[in-house]
Order: C-alpha cells, then structure tokens, then sequence
C-alpha cells in the first residue's frame, strides 16, 4: 500500500503542540453588518420624493403613533408572560413581574448587540444564576421563540391565503383553524419526543439530567397550546400597532393587510443581514406595501417610525436593567 508522508509543521506548531487556529475578529463581523445596514438603507431611500417624505412626517397625527408605542409595549408585557408559562415549569419559580423586566431587559441589549440572539443570551444568564441553569432558561426562550414563530406564520399564511383567493369570513376561519391545528400537531409530536431522546443518552452522560428536566414540557402538552395563544395575541397586536403607525402618516389600509405583511417583515429583521433589521424592514414594507397601492415615501416613513417605537421599547429595557443591576433573577 502506497502511504504519504504528512507536513506535520502544517497543524502543529514548535515542540509538536496544535498550531493556533485563525479566528475572524468579531469586529469583522460587525463590520458587514454595518455595510449591509448603510448599502440596504441607502438603497431604500434612494430615489424617493423628499419634499414628500418630509411632508409625510410633519403632518404626521402623533396620537396614532403613541397609540402604536403604547401597544407594541403591552405586547412586550404578554410575551413576558408567555415566556412566564414555559420556564416556570422547568423549575423558575419567579413571579410574571420578574420575566417581564427581563424581557424588556432582552428587548435593550438587542438594540446594542450585533442580533437578537444576544437579547436572548442576556435573558437566560439573567434568569439563571449558573451554567446548567442558564442553559434550562435558554432552552425556555428557544421554546418561547419557536411559539412566537409558529403564531407568525399562521398569521401571515391565513392572512396571505385569504387575501390572494378573498376568502370570507368563514373561509378564513377555516384556514386559520387548519394552520393552527397544524402548528399545535407539531408540537406536540416535538415536545412527545423528549422521552424518546432522554432514552437515547447513556445513564452516565450529564446531558441525561439536563434533558430529564424538559419533561414538563412532555407530561404538561398543553403548555405549547396556552403559548400559542399567548403567541398570537403578541403577532396580532403588533401588526394592529403597526397599523397604527401608518395611520399617522396617513396610510390606510385593512387590517389583514397588516397582518399578512407585518408578520413577514418582522421574518425578514430576524434575519442576520444588518443591525437590528434597519434598512431590512424599509425595503420589505416598500415592496410588500405596493401591491395595495402605498407609495414608497409612506412605506419607508412607517419602517422608520416602526423603528422609533422599537428604539423607546428597548430603552425602558435599558431603564430597567439599571434600575436592578443584579446578575441573577429575584423572586
């Protein structure tokens, strides 16, 4: 058998040790993101009638807007809530109060951080006061993510179906029935799996105990249930406070159209494209508004007020966190 010689010099550096491996700096990243933030805001603006935009935001009726502010907050408190439902059971026996501050909390540190994965990183290490903990809490929000999804796409795909074939009343009642039927079926087939998996892991393996935790999820099914609705009283009052926002600006439109677009804007900004959906969120509304009729100018005006009332959200988080700067929840 003919055999190769290898360059050892190439994976190991002086005296035989593991030659360092290359990182990319994090600031790289950062770097692209704010690129694509600046390439994908100037193209949103470009070619837009100022004169009109400017118009658009001086007559703006700021009573709409606060009322927009005022329930994308409360939905924040619900989703505090929610996340309240899914990490009590695994053990996190503190009051609503204390996952909504929390929340909010998570809500400030994703307008610093480069994602809203860090929002979610500060969260658990906030919920849990060590490493296993921290990883349950995590293993809350991923739970309390994935019911927030599931609700955004029963919206928009009820939404979107009953718009594209005009669908009635009870039509659409019937696909949004069949949607969520289906999103609750997966659920449950997941969460039914964690026996399973826990069966999978050898006695000895630590992953075993962590796993044996999540079970409350498997012996209390109904749990996903009660998020999903928590889940859609938060989509739903988001797209109805966008709604709001564009009727400061003068933009109106039904509410199923805010139903259906909100939803997938909202997809768009999670994306790891630019720093907190900026630029992302202004193209998606001029393209997805256009259909109905809403000019650009409109479209990017009620992105950019969106943002506004994003930025003040995270900023009662910011409030809060200085207001209890302890690294570990209290009941």
């Amino acid at each position: 058998m003919e055999t190769h010689a290898t360059d050892d010099t190439s994976d190991h550096g002086s005296g035989g040790r593991p030659a360092a491996r290359r990182r990319v700096p994090g600031w790289v990243g950062l770097a692209l993101r704010a690129a694509a933030t600046v390439g994908l805001m100037s193209y949103a603006l470009r070619g837009l009638d100022w004169s009109a935009f400017w118009q658009l935001l001086a007559n703006a009726d700021w009573r709409w807007w606060a009322a927009g502010l005022a329930l994308i907050a409360t939905t924040q408190v619900v989703a505090g809530i929610r996340w309240a439902a899914l990490a009590r059971p695994l053990g996190f026996d503190f009051s609503r109060l204390t996952f909504v501050w929390r929340f909010f909390e998570g809500a400030f540190f994703s307008l610093c951080l480069p994602s809203s994965i860090g929002g979610d990183v500060i969260k658990a290490y906030r919920l849990g006061d060590e490493t296993q903990r921290r990883l349950l809490a995590g293993c809350s929000i991923l739970a309390d993510r994935l019911t927030g999804l599931a609700a955004l796409g029963v919206l928009a795909g009820t939404a979107l179906i009953a718009t594209n074939g005009r669908l009635g009343w009870s039509a659409t009642a019937a696909v949004a029935a069949g949607l969520l039927a289906a999103a609750v079926a997966v659920f449950r087939l997941g969460v039914g799996s964690i026996d399973r998996i826990l069966d999978w892991i050898p006695a000895p393996h630590p992953a075993r105990e962590f796993v044996a935790r999540l079970l409350p999820y498997q012996q209390r099914p109904a749990l996903m249930s009660q998020a999903l609705g928590w889940s859609f009283i938060v989509q739903i009052g988001g797209a109805l406070a966008v709604g709001l926002i564009a009727r400061s600006l003068g933009v109106h439109q039904p509410a199923t159209v805010w139903f259906a677009v909100v939803p997938l804007v909202a997809l768009a900004t999670v994306l790891p494209i630019s720093i907190n959906g900026v630029g992302v969120r202004e193209n998606a509304l001029a393209l997805l508004l256009a259909p109905h009729g809403v000019s650009a100018e409109p479209a990017v005006a009620v992105g950019l007020l969106w943002l506004f009332t994003s930025v003040i959200t995270g900023l009662i988080g910011g409030v809060l966190f200085l207001l209890d700067r302890h690294a570990a929840a209290r009941p």
